[in-house]
């Protein structure tokens, strides 16, 4: 498999929410392994349950990563150093993910036809990540 990008999404206790919301989206269906599950916290301690790992693998293209910042982590500040690019032309499918992922959030700039010839549009969602679509200008014969 060629290297790729593969975002890594970090939440205060809110991964698995965030992670169904997504999934939900783009039409893919999570998997979550928990701090519990992989032995870093003991059963009873009540972080048990938030996600260690997870992955939503949507497409070859389109795969993300996520967990839950523990205490002890790197500091929790949503959407500061994550922006998350849909691009291509599936025209169909990037104005859904557009439009479903927007929902309950700020857009920044709507999904327009801009001056490179593409249509472009970015937003703020729900979860404070931040999110741009760039649907591709169709190839001239």
């Amino acid at each position: 498999m060629p290297a790729g990008l593969h975002p890594y999404l970090n939440f205060d206790g809110d991964a698995r929410e965030a992670f169904e919301f997504y999934g939900g989206a783009l039409g893919a269906i999570p998997q979550f392994a928990t701090f519990g599950e992989f032995g870093a916290l003991p059963a009873d301690d009540p972080n048990a349950d938030k996600i260690m790992h997870g992955s939503l693998e949507v497409s070859d293209l389109i795969k993300l990563y996520v967990s839950d910042v523990m205490e002890g982590m790197a500091p929790y500040t949503p959407g500061t150093n994550v922006t998350l690019s849909l691009m291509g032309d599936d025209e169909t499918l990037l104005r859904s993910a557009y439009e479903k992922l927007s929902e309950g959030g700020t857009v920044q700039m709507p999904l327009e036809k801009q001056m490179w010839g593409d249509v472009y549009g970015s937003f703020t969602d729900r979860f404070g990540i931040v999110w741009q679509v760039n649907i591709s200008a169709p190839a001239e014969a």
